[in-house]
């Protein structure tokens, strides 16, 4: 009996190794396949001083582009820029002030880099915050809304005609598996009637990632910019650092070891974006979500034209996009 108890358990602990690894082999492990350059490229990463974000801007440096790592934190993002630069020894690639939770500091950062920069190639919206408290940002936007959707979605704007101008430039929207849970509550975006919920507020940030992504894509529509969404894999970042599951002794000491199977290096998870950024075959790819390495379909919702169509007008009420234009231009 004792014999069959261990052959049962051991049976068990393969099947779910044997899972995980089966998994992780699914949603992409591997390395970007195309050995395609970025020189001359001008190449934005968002949140890159950490995580997803800090590999796939050292991976495109290696790859010869000229990196702006836009960041909240200057001085972990200057950090990180010179680690990038000493890894890579490709000295263009510089740390830039951006904080997504405010549309002041996404409006600087954008007439900056107008300025500066001749051209926009590559832009990849990777910052993200996930499950905080019920925060908000500085101009009183639900924080995962704010920062995951709306900012990046005013940011983006602001760069499109350097963008257009520049000739067959790519966007890049980091979104979530997370988007299957996801609903669009027009009548309370901001989570001001309904009590908070930080995974629906998460899920529902994701899931406009992917419904913006489409909109912009109908919109680019022979404007020479493509733009795409894509679920990087889960990966072991400090994006989940408030959630319970991080938190938690049994899942560090107990679950650790599976998860290990499951869960992929940032370095993995970076992949895919450094993949829609590079591959010659995603040239004229646009509107479409990867899952990881592979296209793939999303949710149902992330598909409803209407919903997407509504929500890039109450994003750009929200966010004040036409003044915002305005002032970009002048």
């Amino acid at each position: 009996m004792i014999k069959n108890k261990y052959v049962v358990a051991a049976s068990v602990i393969g099947t779910v190794i044997g899972g995980s690894i089966l998994m992780k082999d699914y949603t992409g492990g591997g390395l970007c396949p195309s050995k395609a350059t970025v020189e001359g490229k001008t190449v934005i990463v968002t949140g890159a001083n950490t995580g997803i974000g800090k590999e796939t801007a050292l991976e495109l440096a290696n790859r010869g582009g000229r990196i702006i790592m836009a960041c909240r934190d200057m001085e972990k993002c200057e950090n990180a820029a010179k680690e990038i630069r000493g890894k890579t020894l490709n000295h263009n690639v510089f740390a830039k002030q951006l904080d997504l939770a405010s549309t002041k500091s996404i409006k600087e950062f954008a007439k900056s880099v107008l300025k500066e920069e001749k051209h926009i190639d590559i832009l990849i919206n990777n910052a993200a915050v996930m499950r905080c408290p019920h925060w908000t940002t500085e101009d009183g936007f639900e924080m995962q809304f704010g920062v995951n959707h709306l900012g990046h979605f005013l940011l983006t704007n602001l760069l499109l005609d350097k963008m257009k101008n520049s000739g067959q430039s790519r966007i890049i929207n980091v979104s979530s598996l997370a988007h299957v849970l996801g609903d669009i509550d027009f009548e309370d975006l901001n989570w001001e009637k309904r009590k908070y919920n930080t995974k629906e507020a998460y899920c529902q940030s994701k899931l406009a990632n992917i419904l913006f992504t489409n909109e912009l894509a109908k919109r680019l529509q022979g404007s020479g910019v493509t733009t795409n969404s894509l679920h990087p894999g889960v990966a072991s970042t400090d994006l989940g650092r408030h959630t319970g599951m991080h938190k938690s002794a049994f899942s560090s000491s107990i679950l650790g070891p599976v998860f290990w199977f499951v869960i992929k290096t940032p370095r993995q998870a970076a992949q895919s974006s450094v993949y829609l950024a590079v591959a010659e075959d995603f040239q004229g790819t646009s509107g479409k979500y990867f899952n990881a390495l592979k296209e793939a379909e999303p949710a149902p919702q992330a598909l409803n034209e209407e919903t997407a169509k509504r929500l890039w007008e109450e994003s750009a009420k929200l966010v004040h996009l036409d003044e915002a234009l305005q002032e970009c231009r002048q």
